[in-house]
């Protein structure tokens, strides 16, 4: 296959940067045609835009992908990656190149991905070692396709601890027992944990930081009561500034805004703007009490 222009590689992790890219999630507004997205994202001054498989851009539309990538171009969005629902399961793996043609078709350098469908605790040892296995082998498609996969950070899911994500992350790192080749093209999103107070979930995202290729942004509480972003400005102030001191490239990617309501896309994307590039400095501590109980994320 051939090479792809440097700027749709994987970003290395040793690659200086400055402040993440302001971008979007296409999932945040399901409902707009991939065009009024697009530019309703740039007029808010966001540079980036990962398309989602599920609406927008299907792995099996051709259609849809080439209008995806144009709309992108047309607007001046970076496609930084390309939100899959591939859970690493053995009866998805035949269906995987598909999606890293869709992938390369878009112009993203990135697969985000899932992994697995239950969460660390309730999954045996057995079916850990199947979902990593099929994580492995789409890492190796990912691979030969000029692509980096990255594991979203979910409840239900094996990336719903920071332990249990570096645990996977290791051992996709390395060959397997059965010898798998080892998968050096995988990396974590980040987001808030639904509940956790701010000091717990910067605990965790300094945990993982040198791991970390994207965050998806949004604020969140109590639950999953969406609030304006400025809400938790405690918190992405010092995730940005924490992740400001880890020299890699990352996507700052809106999701989930107050009401799924594209009225406010400017509010919130100039929020983002202002968080991810603000001064270092210790911002006001934001919601959650060290007491308040932790659920998973939905």
């Amino acid at each position: 296959m051939s090479e792809d222009p440097p700027h749709h590689r994987p970003h290395g992790p040793g690659t200086l940067h400055g402040p993440p890219r302001p971008g979007i999630c296409s999932v945040t507004f399901r409902r707009l045609p991939v065009e009024e997205l697009a530019r309703r994202a740039a007029r808010a001054g966001l540079t980036a835009v990962e398309w989602g498989a599920d609406v927008h851009a299907p792995p099996d539309d051709p259609a849809a992908l080439a209008a995806a990538r144009a709309a992108a171009d047309r607007h001046g969005l970076v496609r930084c990656s390309y939100g899959s629902y591939f859970h690493g399961l053995p009866d998805e793996l035949p269906g995987f190149p598909g999606v890293a043609r869709a992938a390369v078709t878009l112009g993203a350098p990135r697969v985000r991905v899932w992994a697995g469908t239950t969460g660390s605790a309730a999954t045996t040892e057995e079916e850990r070692a199947r979902t990593t296995e099929g994580l492995r082998r789409a890492a190796l498609v990912a691979r030969d396709h000029g692509l980096e996969l990255a594991l979203e950070f979910h409840g239900r899911t094996l990336t719903d601890s920071v332990p249990s994500t570096v645990r996977l992350l290791e051992e996709l790192e390395r060959p397997s027992r059965t010898g798998g080749a080892a998968a050096d093209n995988v990396t974590a999103y980040w987001q808030p944990p639904q509940d956790a107070p701010d000091d717990e979930a910067l605990t965790g995202l300094a945990a993982l930081a040198d791991r970390v290729s994207a965050v998806h942004v949004f604020s969140w509480w109590p639950g999953n009561r969406r609030l304006p972003l400025t809400a938790r400005d405690g918190l992405w102030g010092r995730a940005f500034a924490l992740l400001a001191a880890h020299p890699r490239p990352r996507d700052a990617l809106l999701e989930f805004v107050p009401d799924d309501d594209p009225a406010v896309l400017d509010r919130e994307a100039a929020a983002l703007r202002r968080a991810a590039s603000s001064d270092p400095a210790p911002t006001a501590p934001g919601p959650g009490a060290p007491d308040r109980p932790r659920v998973t994320l939905e």
